[in-house]
């Protein structure tokens, strides 16, 4: 485990849940109650890593092949886990679709390495994420049918827990609702700053 002054938070969602977003509405929290903490997006750190590989965006990245994709999670962990603090709140996925079938965002090696105080999941309605991803023109989302983004809320579901048993950290759910993203940030805030409770 880590020192009890650091925690170390892992927040997860599908796309399209409202993560980055929530993430930042509670951090804007944060600041207003004087709490020191640092936000690191794990795919703009794997993004670094892979310079010799000319990528352009974290989107291509799922197109690499699953080795490519291990060596480049490890790097990242490797930095998040030299990283001071009191609060470190890292941002990633749980899971990635690819041309393989869907590759682990926290597999066992990463979760040794970063060592976990909390997981965090976010969560949203399928057709609320179905909208969020088609409206979405910033990024290069899969668009998928709300049938199969049901059916990665429930493999996330299992993936979350499984990863609370291994590393030994509690987990949460928060859903964020469309129109009620202030009330899930303040759920994810208070989590953060660990008074956490089930919404």
């Amino acid at each position: 485990m880590v020192e009890n002054s650091l925690r170390r938070v892992i927040i997860v969602g599908l796309p399209g849940v409202g993560k980055t977003t929530l993430i930042s509405k509670a951090v804007e929290l944060l600041r207003q109650r004087d709490c020191e903490h640092s936000v690191v997006i794990f795919g703009s750190l794997m993004l670094e890593e892979s310079r010799e590989l000319h990528l352009t965006n974290r989107d291509q990245m799922r197109r690499l092949s699953a080795d490519e994709q291990r060596r480049l999670q490890q790097r990242a962990a490797n930095r998040i886990a030299a990283m001071k603090g009191d609060l470190i709140i890292i941002d990633t996925h749980l899971l990635i679709s690819t041309d393989e079938g869907y590759f682990p965002g926290l597999p066992v090696n990463l979760l040794d390495t970063i060592k976990p105080t909390n997981i965090i999941m976010i969560s949203a309605d399928p057709t609320d994420i179905l909208q969020r991803r088609t409206q979405d023109r910033s990024r290069d989302r899969d668009i998928r049918q709300e049938m199969d983004i049901r059916e990665e809320i429930e493999i996330s579901r299992a993936m979350i827990a499984c990863c609370s048993v291994v590393s030994g950290c509690s987990f949460l759910s928060i859903m964020n609702h469309n129109n009620e993203i202030d009330k899930a940030a303040a759920s994810l805030a208070n989590s953060l700053l660990g008074n956490s409770r089930k919404t």
